[in-house]
């Protein structure tokens, strides 16, 4: 990675976890007829969406997605990082003169959701081997009126910065909290041309797989991890990728440093697998809140 590369993304890391100036103002005096008026037109703009969900922090579990709701107009940034060194390559003094892998190079990703309306949102997702992402997500259940959540993607992935092969998939993301202490998740999703290579030399470039995932609340602000997406039908080049994380909230930011036996952070990209060599990876996201 170069001094650049490194610099701009240690920018965009600063941006994204520094909180938004709140200034101090005096409050401005009212009368009385005129606040009790106002009470009702204040109680309808209040946004449940943007109370903290403790079971469901984030928007994605590591790469799949969760059904919690982006409040309506409101955008949420997203940084992934996945070093590519494998953590079983040579022995523990390489890993500790690497830094864990942190001196090599990395797949990087930057994305930016957007709630269209409530339950809705939109969301654009880049990696650093040039695949960009489009999704949109609606919410069909809540657990509020429901046994449990659930919420369709519709999303698909262009390779050369969208102008090469595309991989259009479909998800059904089933979620449900356990108070505020866990959420579990199954995810089954389809996705066509998971094969970028010519079709006729694969019998089959569709690709069948249902996730299963949890996250646990350990302390008020701390969480782990796990994500797994099995594939149960069609192409399947790989073995299963697997992620496990450690995560810390503060405030609108939520840090996670992960573990994951692929590079693959895209729908298509964890549907053609993990590593068939037992490689294991080191990462983090970071998602920032702008609400």
């Amino acid at each position: 990675m170069s001094s650049f590369l490194r610099t701009c993304t240690l920018a965009l890391a600063v941006l994204a976890v520094t909180p938004c100036p709140i200034w101090a103002q005096a409050p401005a005096a009212t009368d009385p007829a005129s606040s009790s008026a106002g009470a009702p037109a204040a109680q309808a703009d209040e946004d449940a969406d943007r109370d903290p969900n403790d079971a469901q922090p984030d928007f994605f579990v590591t790469t799949m997605p969760t059904t919690l709701r982006l409040p309506k107009h409101k955008w949420v940034f997203r940084m992934t990082h996945r070093f590519a060194r494998p953590l079983g390559q040579g022995d523990a003094s390489d890993l500790f003169e690497n830094f864990l892998g942190f001196d090599n190079g990395a797949v990087m990703g930057f994305g930016l959701n957007y709630g269209l309306f409530g339950g809705t949102q939109l969301g654009f997702y880049r990696t650093s081997d040039r695949t960009i992402q489009f999704a949109l997500q609606r919410e069909v259940l809540n657990q509020k009126t429901s046994p449990v959540g659930v919420a369709v993607v519709a999303n698909v992935d262009g390779t050369n910065n969208f102008r090469d092969s595309y991989s259009p998939g479909i998800e059904a993301v089933v979620s449900r909290e356990i108070g505020d202490r866990a959420a579990v998740y199954a995810v089954p999703a389809f996705v066509n041309n998971s094969y970028l290579s010519p079709k006729e030399l694969v019998d089959d470039n569709n690709t069948i797989l249902i996730g299963v995932g949890t996250r646990l609340r350990l302390r008020k602000n701390t969480y782990v991890t796990f994500e797994a997406s099995p594939r149960v039908k069609g192409y399947a080049p790989g073995v299963t990728l697997i992620n496990f994380a450690l995560e810390q909230r503060s405030g609108g930011h939520l840090f996670q440093l992960n573990f994951s036996n692929g590079l693959g952070t895209t729908l298509a990209q964890v549907a053609r697998g993990g590593s068939s060599y037992d490689d294991w990876y080191i990462g983090f996201n970071l998602t920032r809140k702008f609400y």
